[in-house]
This record gives structure tokens, C-alpha cells and sequence, in this order.
């Protein structure tokens, strides 16, 4: 699966979808098929903050529980509430599945991330 070129990657592999100072964050295509069936998800309370790189959840599958990291520092605005019922969500389409949606402190910190093209040299490194 192709990475969208808009969005920035972390090295824990979460993806970050930009929208002024909020952001989407998400699980990549990587790290979903290597969890497998995903069976359960654990976020935080809206309004929780966090520093980047900080846990902010877990992911469960059949296979592991995963840590989930903030790839930005800010404050938690929205959870996606359906990821309750139906956690594989992130397995049918990890790129458009968002787990949380963050208020930005500071967006001089997308500058450490990656981008599309330098994830998937990352990934093709780690496999």
C-alpha cells in the first residue's frame, strides 16, 4: 500500500495528517500488518497532554500489545470512539483510520519527522 505523501511518519511508525496547528495520528500500513488482527485499542481522555515521542496508548493484536507514541507535543481533542467497537477498522484502511487528533504546542517538531518517501527507505531497512 502506497503512503500518502501528505502525511509525516515516525520511526515508531504513526502517521501524522497536518490541518493548520491540529493533526490526525494514525497507525501506518507497516505496523498494522505486522501486529495482525488488531482486537483492541486504548486511547487517552480528550484533553490529555502529551510531549512527543510519549506514550499516549496501546494497541492490542492477536500477536502483541504495542505501545502508542505522540509523534508531536500537544493536547488531545478528539479520540475516534469507533476504534471501541470495531478496533479492525485499522486493519481494513490503516491510512484514513485515525486513533487521535492533537492540538500542536509546538510545529517546528513536524521537522524531525519523515516524510513519505523517507518511511518506506526506513521500512524497506527494517524488513
Amino acid at each position: 500500500m502506497a503512503y500518502p505523501s501528505s502525511y509525516k511518519y515516525t520511526r515508531e511508525h504513526e502517521w501524522l495528517q497536518v490541518d493548520g496547528k491540529t493533526a490526525s495520528v494514525g497507525l501506518t500500513d507497516f505496523a498494522q500488518k505486522e501486529l495482525g488482527d488488531i482486537v483492541f485499542v486504548e486511547l487517552p481522555e480528550v484533553g490529555k497532554v502529551f510531549q512527543a515521542e510519549e506514550a499516549f496508548g496501546t494497541v492490542e493484536s492477536v500477536k502483541a500489545v504495542s505501545e502508542l507514541y505522540a509523534p508531536v507535543s500537544g493536547k488531545v481533542t478528539a479520540t475516534n470512539t469507533d476504534l471501541s467497537d470495531d478496533p479492525e477498522l485499522i486493519n481494513e484502511d490503516a491510512n484514513s483510520t485515525w486513533l487521535i487528533k492533537i492540538q500542536m504546542s509546538d510545529t517546528k517538531e513536524l521537522d524531525g519527522l519523515l516524510s513519505a518517501d523517507q518511511y518506506q527507505a526506513y521500512i524497506a531497512q527494517e524488513s
